[in-house]
């Protein structure tokens, strides 16, 4: 199966898509399945994961040449690793002893609404207490720590397909 997907990019990028949006697709069974209301470094990883799904497509809708594949290594890994970066930042957060938990803020939306970008996404890095509830767990990973393994999983194997299964096409693509 490895092989075959050095061997056909699309195809890898496509399960690269495909995943991405099972991704989602789960974020929004816990929202509005499980009651589990995302908090601002939640819809970050969100985008994340969205903006990676996109760039997979887009690779697999590409009939890139050697070279072209090479390029579409670079945004995958850039966005999995803003995203890991997110999660992982998120994480943190969760590890925080009781009394180190910075102070529930305002949510996302009013934060865009009531301060610039630059200012509102500092509020959103510096976190608040809601980031750092565990709400759910699975395997002793909270959400966060799943979504850093997935993004970080997707985005190496994402490098890795492209960078390789350039390798196996044509010069004419």
């Amino acid at each position: 199966m490895l092989a075959w997907l050095e061997r056909n990019p699309r195809g890898a990028n496509l399960a690269g898509a495909l995943a991405c949006a099972a991704l989602m697709g789960y974020a929004l069974y816990a929202q509005y399945g499980l009651g589990l209301e995302p908090c601002p470094l939640c819809i970050f990883q969100r985008v994340a994961v969205i903006a990676l799904g996109v760039v997979f497509a887009l690779a697999a809708l590409h009939r890139a040449g050697p070279a072209g594949r090479r390029a579409w290594a670079v945004p995958v890994g850039l966005v999995a690793l803003a995203g890991a970066g997110v999660a992982g930042r998120h994480l943190w957060l969760q590890s925080l002893p009781p009394e180190r938990v910075p102070a529930c803020g305002p949510g996302l939306d009013f934060m865009l609404e009531a301060f610039p970008l630059a200012e509102a996404l500092a509020m959103v890095f510096t976190g608040s207490g809601e980031c750092a509830n565990v709400d759910w767990r699975f395997l002793g990973l909270a959400m966060p720590g799943w979504v850093l393994v997935a993004l970080a999983g997707l985005g190496v194997a994402g490098v890795v397909v492209n960078l390789r299964g350039a390798r196996f096409l044509p010069a004419s693509g």
